[in-house]
C-alpha cells in the first residue's frame, strides 16, 4: 500500500515562522509497522538546500537536532523555536590531516558526559568538542590512526554501555580508492576501547557505513553501502569482539535510489535503516515491515529522547516523522 500527499503547513513560534512541506508517503509491507508509525503520519520537511545532509543526533540539553552537511564542511542545529542555524563551521576538515577533498563531519553522537563526538571525514579522525555544547570550539583527537597508518575517512560511530567506541572507515572522504592519501588497504570496522586501545573488528565489507547495537548490545548491525552488495550485516557481539557474521537484510535487488547507510534501533528492537527508497523498517528478526519514503536518497536518522519523532537526513533535506 502506498499513499503520497503533499501539502504546506505553517508553524508559528515566538521568534520565527516556518513554512514546511508535509509528505505522506509510507509504504506498508506488514501492518506491524503501525505499532511504530501512525497510519496518518506525515513526513515533514524541516529544512532544505543542503549538499548532502548527514549524521543527525538529538541533543536533550538543547532540545534540538544537530546534523552535518558533509561537502560544505558545516554542522547545523534545528529546533522548534529558532529553526535552522549554523552550529559548526568547520565541522570536519581543519587541516589536521592531508586531504584534498576537505569534507566535513559525517556521523555525530553524544558521549555519557554529553560531549559531542564527530566522525570527521576531512581530518580523517574521530574527534571530540573541547567546549560545552553550543560554543564554537577546537577539537581534540580521540583516534586517527591504526597501526601507525591514517584512517581513510571515519564515517559513523556509536558507544557501547562500557564506553567503548565503535566506528566504520570507508574511503568516501578521499578522492577515490586509489587516492595517494590512502594508507590502509581495507575498509574496516573498528573498536576504540575506553582504555584507548584500537582494534580492527572486521575488514571483509567493501563499504562499511552505518552501525548500531541491538538494545542488549548482543548484536551489532553494520550497513554496507555498495551497489553490488547493498545490505546490512549482523554480528554477535560479546566482550568487544564480533562473531558469526551474517546477512541481516539484503536490499541489492530493490530497484530504488539509495544505499544501505545510517541506522538506529528503536526501544522495541525494530531497526530503522536508511537505504533504497528511504528509511526501511525491520523487525528484530529482519522482517521488512515497510519504508518511509523520503524526498531524495536517505542518509541517516535519529530518534529524539522519548522516540516521539524520527529525524531523517536525506540528500538536501532535513525531515522528521511522528512515531507512536
Amino acid at each position: 500500500m502506498k499513499t503520497i500527499i503533499i501539502c504546506t503547513a505553517l508553524f508559528f513560534s515566538a521568534n520565527t515562522l516556518f513554512a514546511q512541506k508535509t509528505i505522506k508517503t509510507v509504504d506498508v509491507v506488514n501492518p506491524e509497522i503501525n505499532r511504530l508509525i501512525p497510519k496518518n503520519a506525515v513526513l515533514e520537511v524541516l529544512a532544505d538546500s543542503f549538499s548532502w545532509s548527514e549524521g543527525p543526533v538529538w541533543v536533550p540539553e538543547l532540545k534540538a537536532v544537530l546534523f552535518t552537511d558533509v561537502p560544505k564542511n558545516k554542522a547545523y542545529r534545528w529546533d522548534e523555536t529558532s529553526g535552522l542555524q549554523v552550529y559548526l563551521d568547520p565541522s570536519g576538515y581543519t587541516e589536521h590531516a592531508p586531504n584534498e577533498k576537505k569534507a566535513g563531519a559525517n556521523g555525530l553522537i553524544l558521549d555519557k558526559e554529553g560531549n559531542l563526538l564527530l566522525a570527521q571525514h576531512g581530518d580523517r579522525r574521530i574527534a571530540k568538542m573541547l567546549a560545552p555544547l553550543g560554543a564554537q570550539t577546537p577539537f581534540i583527537t580521540l583516534v586517527d590512526t591504526f597501526e601507525g597508518k591514517r584512517f581513510h575517512s571515519p564515517n559513523d560511530l556509536i558507544l557501547s554501555k562500557e564506553g567503548d567506541l565503535y566506528f566504520t572507515d570507508p574511503p568516501y572522504g578521499l578522492n577515490g580508492d586509489e587516492d595517494l592519501l590512502r594508507e590502509i588497504e581495507y575498509n574496516g570496522v573498528y573498536r576504540l576501547s575506553s582504555e584507548g586501545e584500537t582494534t580492527l573488528l572486521y575488514s571483509d565489507l567493501t563499504r562499511p557505513n552505518g552501525l548500531a547495537f541491538s538494545k542488549d548490545e548482543s548484536i551489532l548491525y553494520v550497513a554496507n553501502s555498495d551497489p553490488k552488495q547493498n545490505l546490512w550485516m549482523a554480528f554477535d557481539h560479546m566482550g568487544g569482539k564480533l562473531e558469526n557474521p551474517r546477512i541481516f537484510f539484503d536490499a541489492t535487488a530493490i530497484d530504488k535510489p539509495g544505499l544501505a547507510d545510517g541506522l538506529k534501533v528503536h526501544s522495541s528492537g525494530a531497526v530503522f535503516a536508511t537505504g533504497p527508497g528511504g528509511v526501511l523498517i525491520f523487525s528484530a528478526q529482519g522482517k521488512h515491515l515497510g519504508t518511509i519514503q523520503t524526498p531524495g536518497r536517505a542518509a541517516n536518522c535519529a530518534f529524539d529522547e522519548d522516540e516521539t519523532y524520527l529525524y531523517i537526513t536525506a540528500n538536501k533535506y532535513l525531515t522528521r516523522i511522528k512515531l507512536n
